[in-house]
């Protein structure tokens, strides 16, 4: 599925608005793949090109090294709207490998836990320093759940606990059960071979 999540330390890109829906992320007008891969470009399209298709220069994610930034830091209601699972997709194939905001829809939220994107809820005080030090590096550290910058305090957040072992292991739900498969199958074959009482 992607690589081990355990510690990211990153500088952060902010989209401070609230409402950023998964039409905004991914416009439905990129939807016909149901690959991955190559999504990216068409992240937040609507925002970063003209109906032409010429690159805004002002759009900061047109300006931004996605290698450098790798955590969004984004408005309160992040991912609402519909339920494409497209729109983790896209930000994963730009570069981002974790989302931070006040509030994440759960639909979201569940996508992007299945697909390697970390989603942080934190509190607005957290918050409103972030999106002021944007350049200050952020740490997430998923292990200890924990988040870091500066001097500040840890802040912790929480994970539901499989997804977050899904995303420590690099797997999503389906390579989670065929790594235990062997497990799976014995405890089957036990089942199997024992008389019915």
């Amino acid at each position: 599925m992607s690589d081990p999540f355990k510690v990211l330390t990153s500088r952060t890109l902010v989209l401070s608005q609230t409402n950023i829906d998964t039409d905004q992320i991914i416009p439905a007008r990129f939807l016909t793949t149901t690959s991955r891969e190559g999504l990216g470009v068409h992240a937040f399209h609507d925002w970063r090109y003209e109906s032409d298709g010429t690159p805004r220069p002002e759009a900061v994610l047109n300006r931004i090294d996605p290698s450098e930034q790798r955590i969004l830091v984004a408005g309160a209601n992040f991912g609402c709207g519909s339920s494409r699972e497209h729109a983790p997709w896209a930000l994963l194939d730009y570069g981002f490998r974790a989302v931070i905001s006040t509030g994440i829809a759960d639909i979201f939220t569940s996508n992007a836990l299945k697909n390697g994107l970390l989603p942080v809820e934190v509190d607005a005080a957290t918050w409103e320093d972030l999106a002021a030090n944007p350049d200050q590096p952020v740490t997430l550290d998923l292990e200890a759940g924990e988040l870091r910058r500066g001097n500040h305090a840890a802040v912790p957040f929480t994970v539901e606990p499989f997804a977050r072992q899904c995303l420590l292991d690099g797997v999503d739900p389906l390579g989670w059960l065929q790594k235990h498969l062997p497990a799976i199958e014995a405890f089957e074959h036990q089942s199997v071979s024992e008389p019915v009482a």
